[in-house]
This record gives C-alpha cells, structure tokens and sequence, in this order.
C-alpha cells in the first residue's frame, strides 16, 4: 500500500510539476517607518490592513512589509537586492518622505527611485509608486518639485500611482501620533483605503510568477 501511494506521488510529480512548482504571489510593500508601522503595532500598519484587505477579498497573496524607519530613497536599489530574491509579483515603492524632511534634492530623490523602478521592473515585477507631499513649511517651489517627482517617475516609467501616501491623513492632527508626522491606528486606515484602491485590480489581474 506504501509503495502504491508513493508511486503515485511520483507520477503527479513528473506528470504535474506545477502543482510543485506553484507559489503564492507577493506583494512587497518597500518603504521607510510610515510602511513599518511606525509608533503603533505592526498588525495596525496599512501592509497589515492590506492584507486583511486581501483575505476578505478571497485573493491569495503574500503581503511583505519591508519597511525600515530612517531609509531615504538612496537606500531602495540596494535593499531591493533582497527582495528580488523570492520573485515577487507586485513591489510597492514608498519612500521619498525622509529625503523631504531632511531637505534633499528632489532631482536625487527623482534619480534614486527611478534607478530602483528599472532594477524592480528588469526582474519581472510590476511596480506601484506610492507619492509623497511636504508641508507648507518646506516652502512653495520645495514642496512643487518634491510633488512633481512622483507622477512624473510614474509617467516616465508607465507606473501604477498611489498619487499621495498619506491623502485625507497627513496635517490632521486626530489621525496621526503626537509628532504630527506619523499615522495612528485610525490614520492607518484611512492610508490603507488609499492604497487599497489602486491595489486591489492590480492584485485581481497579476498572475504567480513560477
């Protein structure tokens, strides 16, 4: 009877070697403390809600949060080298919000991210650029060139465009933590919707990759 089952096994293997072969396509969600969850827990950050979001849509997908609190967009090409590792489908560029606050070039910030979109797109993924903004502080040409580098990377590039991260959350000061800078659970919601809009066909469409 052993043999019996194990020869059977053997002949779906070598007869389907999909049904080995197959995985559950990811999604990589590639940005800095505002993708970490930054202040409040992880299950609560918008990676977490997403795929909640995936479940009770009936989709299979694997969600990867690969934020990391700090990274600028200088850090996103050389990060990506280890998420390209496991083939994901769907990589979701967030970052850019630490080159604003720390007063960067938004030239730099446009050429960091636009290098890391090539490197994704070369490995078979199809990319989301998440947008940022600044606040009015930052001064009206800063703020319009740091604006301006995200629809136009995703022009330039023919991307999927989250057009603003942190639409309806960012200066509302009941949605986000004390520093004024980073959502709160009920932020996280709200970002999560956001997201989820743009998201969620792509996820409907994007076939695993073997």
């Amino acid at each position: 009877m052993k043999v019996r089952t194990a020869s059977a096994v053997l002949f779906l293997v070598m007869t389907f070697p999909f049904l080995v072969l197959a995985k559950t396509p990811r999604v990589v969600f590639l940005g800095d403390s505002l993708t970490e969850g930054y202040g409040v827990a992880r299950e609560r950050a918008y990676p977490a809600l997403i795929e909640q979001k995936i479940k009770a849509a009936k989709l299979d997908w694997q969600v990867i949060n690969a934020g990391v609190s700090g990274d600028t967009s200088a850090s996103a090409k050389s990060r990506l080298d280890w998420q390209l590792k496991s083939k994901p489908e769907v990589i979701v560029i967030a970052l850019g919000a630490n080159d604003g606050l720390r007063g960067l070039k938004p030239a730099d910030m446009r050429r960091n991210l636009e290098e890391a979109v090539i490197k994704a797109k070369a490995s078979g993924a199809r990319v989301v650029l998440a947008g940022m903004e600044m606040p009015p502080n930052y001064g009206d040409k800063y703020r319009d060139d740091f604006r301006k580098v995200y629809p136009d990377l995703a022009k330039a590039q023919k991307l999927d465009l989250i057009p603003f991260l942190l639409d309806k959350v960012g200066g509302e000061k009941e949605l986000n933590l004390a520093d004024g800078i980073h959502p709160n659970e009920k932020g996280y919601v709200i970002v999560a919707d956001t997201v989820w809009k743009v998201l969620e066909p792509i996820l409907k469409q994007t076939p695993a990759r073997k």
